[in-house]
């Protein structure tokens, strides 16, 4: 049989340019660590866990690039927002060095503070990555809005509202909250409309009108990213009127 040869591939690249297409990154996800520095580098290069980028907690904290952005990172792990799943395939992970709680004698968690330094470093960046592949508001997320039966970070104690004024999330309106905080002062809305209003949103929650364990800990984690004072997972007027204003934004 004769050999055959590879042949060279001609591509024309310069030619003609599709007009339909978009950042192959849909997502942002932040998370925090639980651990030093020494042992993040260490499971995030050596383990089999990931992340794109790795924001030190050094007195002038440093950003480790770790993962190309054009290559995938294992950081998400079992995930869901707005109907996409698995979200290690679209998005860009970022890992704050932080030890994100401590654990009390009666089993609660105590969050820890972030360092002001590393906030400043972390919100150029968020902005960097979100203008250059055109992240929506919505889409930057934390791990615990991605997989909240099984994630906290980064924690209610993460200053969401100072991304907010960055514009890069979304946030309600002040006025619109008070009004709709009043009238659901009056009467709280039922189970299955809050279910509606947290999947609108892009959570993965049952549909069911059921306040059961798993509904608890998505609105818990609603409650971190946006009324950090309490997350509870329990549906007061403060709360239904952030899941009415936010999903009229939306």
């Amino acid at each position: 049989m004769a050999k055959q040869t590879a042949q060279a591939i001609t591509i024309d690249a310069e030619s003609y340019r599709a007009a339909s297409y978009d950042s192959r990154i849909l997502f942002l996800i932040i998370h925090y660590t639980e651990l030093n520095l020494e042992q993040s580098i260490e499971v995030l290069t050596r383990g089999k866990v990931s992340s794109h980028y790795l924001l030190t907690d050094e007195h002038e904290p440093r950003i480790l690039r770790l993962v190309d952005e054009n290559m995938r990172a294992f950081h998400a792990g079992l995930s869901y927002w707005d109907g996409h799943s698995n979200l290690n395939s679209s998005s860009i992970g970022i890992e704050i060095v932080h030890p994100g709680f401590t654990k009390q004698a009666d089993g609660a968690l105590q969050f820890l503070p972030y360092r002001e330094q590393q906030i400043e470093v972390l919100i150029p960046l968020v902005r960097d990555i979100v203008n250059r592949h055109q992240i929506r508001p919505d889409r930057v997320l934390g791990h615990s809005d991605i997989a909240p039966q099984r994630k906290v970070d980064p924690g209610p104690l993460f200053p969401w509202l100072r991304l907010a004024k960055e514009g890069l999330i979304r946030w309600p309106d002040d006025a619109q909250l008070a009004r709709h905080r009043q009238t659901f002062a009056d009467k709280l809305p039922p189970m299955k409309w809050v279910q509606e209003m947290l999947a609108r949103l892009g959570y993965q929650v049952a549909q069911d009108g059921q306040r059961n364990e798993t509904t608890q800990r998505v609105i818990a984690a609603f409650q971190m990213r946006y009324r950090p004072s309490c997350y509870d997972g329990f549906v007061d007027a403060q709360t239904a009127a952030l899941l009415a204003v936010l999903n009229q934004a939306s």
